[in-house]
């Protein structure tokens, strides 16, 4: 064979291998996707038979309907049920942290010790019955809070909370008395924020249905409304010289926790979380046992009235 021929068949040979290296790799890169894909495939399947064959467990739990009304509080004091009864109110509470301070103190541990510091002190005079609306840290709507009062037949409610302020200058406690409009533009503004407790998500749970409608008290009961404002002034009474007072330290609003009673009420804003000196005080032992003792006494001297005034009539 000629060195032309020669030429011609190693250049064919040259072509066949490169075009065979180039199969090659084709057929490399295809089984690099394919095997992976396969045995995910094979994987997958293996998995989803596994599941099939395992026992499926259904859990059912039973939920609340709605229609129930929470378990009422025990009662404590005297065994005479004939004894006058104040149900105290400790606002705020489980996922509702109330107000808050900048020292991280939280209005719903406020009231909760200052709600106990009050009912200590009337159990030690033993000459009313007392109950609280809670007792630890759980969450309560307001009309589950003002409904306990009712459901017990309580001659008295006090709801207590602790206010907050963009200003730290703000300081002294407040009594509040149930009227469909505010005193002045504090009160409407404290009014709104406490009765934004019972939303969710945006949702109000203030109560859709007929029977809360028809429960609510009518605000022209003027008597009612100047009981409740009788209260409030033994409260500023009996604490000067235990605490401070804002001026005015009694005001007016439409707080809903007060609405759906058919009872003297009252909310008592303590102190301001948001000033260094009230929370300092609130948080203070001493100073709660002093709160707590001069609330007492004006409890117990407006329900001794009320019993007289039942007596007379």
């Amino acid at each position: 064979m000629s060195d032309s021929g020669n030429s011609i068949c190693l250049a064919e040979a040259e072509r066949e291998s490169r075009a065979g290296g180039a199969r090659l790799r084709v057929l490399l890169v295809v089984a690099g996707f394919l095997v992976p894909l396969l045995c995910l495939v094979l994987f997958m399947r293996a998995e989803i038979a596994s599941r099939l064959a395992r026992p499926v467990y259904v859990v059912r739990i039973a939920l609340p309907d709605g229609t129930r009304a929470i378990g009422l509080p025990r009662i404590e004091g005297p065994a005479d049920a004939s004894r006058p009864l104040v149900v105290i109110d400790a606002g705020h509470g489980g996922h509702d942290p109330g107000a808050s301070g900048p020292d991280g103190i939280h209005e719903k541990v406020v009231t909760l010790a200052l709600a106990r510091a009050v009912r200590d002190a009337l159990l030690a005079d033993g000459r009313v019955r007392v109950a609280m609306t809670r007792d630890d840290d759980r969450f309560l709507a307001l009309q589950e809070r003002s409904g306990i009062a009712g459901r017990l037949h309580a001659d008295l409610f006090l709801s207590i909370h602790a206010d907050a302020a963009d200003s730290p200058d703000a300081a002294g406690a407040t009594v509040y008395t149930l009227s469909n409009k505010g005193s002045d533009a504090l009160a409407d503004a404290l009014a709104a924020r406490e009765n934004k407790v019972d939303t969710v998500n945006g949702v109000s749970l203030d109560g859709k249905g007929g029977a809360v409608s028809d429960f609510l008290v009518d605000l022209s009961r003027q008597h009612m409304r100047d009981t409740s404002r009788a209260f409030g002034e033994l409260v500023e009474r009996e604490g000067q010289g235990h605490f401070r007072f804002r001026d005015p330290p009694l005001r007016e609003a439409a707080f809903v926790v007060l609405k759906s009673l058919d009872l003297p009420s009252a909310l008592l804003e303590a102190g301001y979380v948001s000033n260094p000196e009230d929370a300092r005080a609130m948080t203070t032992r001493t100073w709660r046992e002093g709160f707590g003792h001069a609330v007492a006494q004006a409890v117990e001297i407006f329900l001794a009235r009320q019993e007289s005034r039942a007596g007379v009539q």
